[in-house]
């Protein structure tokens, strides 16, 4: 079997590791790229892949034959190395949010269907355990998200500074969590977001970025979403706090930190296991998921419409709180 070369753009990012294996069984990485090429981080991954590393994106761009690029990195840098991709014709997966704003997002979604170029986006609550669960409720109606993460402080130590920056970020918390359970809310109902109201706070950290927000999304039925995300959980094995419950036209669903998950359907009856909340084992099917389906134009995922659609009440919040990107602050 003929592996597509591929190259991974921003590689310091903290998802990349939990990617590398199936990237190197599903692709021939050819460049791997980042804004300091001797972070330790980085050179483990290429010399695990086999690659040579570049400061420069563009020289990665302008490779031969690149059939898929994984971009990473500041999201103040994404939407270029973006519509660079789309100018080569290059298929890609992107970190959401995919920019520092709508706009950004949006000219990148409008450049690739007019260029005929797959995208694609790991969301990777779609298909987990999470979602299957909180689906045995039907239809949402009224559905919740709690994701409180570790603190701010994990990005300095993991190498991602710049997420506590945003100008390069474009915001905190909520740019970052919030896709996801947005994402689960909408593909879940069929609807787009309507109305959204919102609180953000930076009180817990005094970081310029929040450390705390929630959304509450309404749909043009009157279906309704709280997504609340943080980076307020301290530094812990356990990484993070989550509960989600969803009312449905089935019953009710819910699951809470632990994985303990619940369902009581109509006729009062309920249902109990448990399933795995940790999101970081579900990049690794997500690859070979991209794989799979490259051909196709990765059918089935994530597209840059769908996550326009996730990130318009999550960038709206940031505008309605204190004047968003637009405005010169995120």
């Amino acid at each position: 079997m003929t592996h597509i070369r591929a190259i991974v753009l921003g590689a310091s990012h903290w998802h990349v590791p939990l990617c590398a294996r199936a990237i190197a069984e599903e692709h021939e990485v050819v460049g791997v790229g980042d804004d300091d090429v001797l972070r330790v981080q980085v050179q483990d991954l290429a010399e695990g892949w086999g690659a040579p590393v570049e400061a420069d994106w563009q020289k990665l761009v302008n490779l031969p034959d690149v059939g898929l690029a994984y971009v990473f990195g500041p999201h103040d840098g994404m939407a270029e190395k973006c519509l660079a991709l789309i100018e080569r014709g290059i298929p890609f997966v992107v970190e959401k949010p995919l920019g520092t704003s709508l706009a950004e997002l949006s000219a990148v979604r409008r450049a690739a269907e007019a260029a005929g170029v797959p995208v694609t986006v790991p969301l990777v609550q779609r298909g987990g355990p999470t979602q299957r669960w909180l689906a045995k409720a039907g239809r949402p109606t009224y559905q919740r998200s709690t994701f409180i993460a570790g603190p701010p402080s994990r990005y300095l130590e993991n190498a991602n500074p710049w997420m506590l920056d945003p100008d390069k970020a474009g915001g905190g918390c909520l740019a970052n969590l919030a896709p996801h359970f947005v994402d689960l809310f909408l593909q879940g109902s069929g609807e787009s977001a309507a109305h959204v109201d919102s609180r953000l706070s930076s009180v817990l950290h005094n970081q310029a970025v929040e450390d705390h927000a929630s959304l509450i999304i309404s749909t043009p039925e009157g279906r309704e979403a709280i997504v609340e995300v943080g980076y307020a959980f301290p530094g812990s094995p356990l990484k993070r706090y989550c509960s989600f419950t969803s009312a449905g036209e089935a019953g009710f669903a819910a699951v809470n930190s632990d994985g303990t998950a619940a369902f009581t359907a109509l006729d009062g009856t309920t249902e109990v296991d448990r399933i795995n909340v940790d999101s970081d084992p579900l990049y690794d099917p997500f690859v070979r998921s991209v794989a799979r389906t490259l051909e196709d134009g990765f059918r089935g995922l994530t597209t840059l419409a769908q996550l326009e659609d996730v990130m318009r009440p999550i960038w709206q919040a940031y505008d309605d709180q204190h004047g968003g990107k637009e405005n010169g602050r995120p």
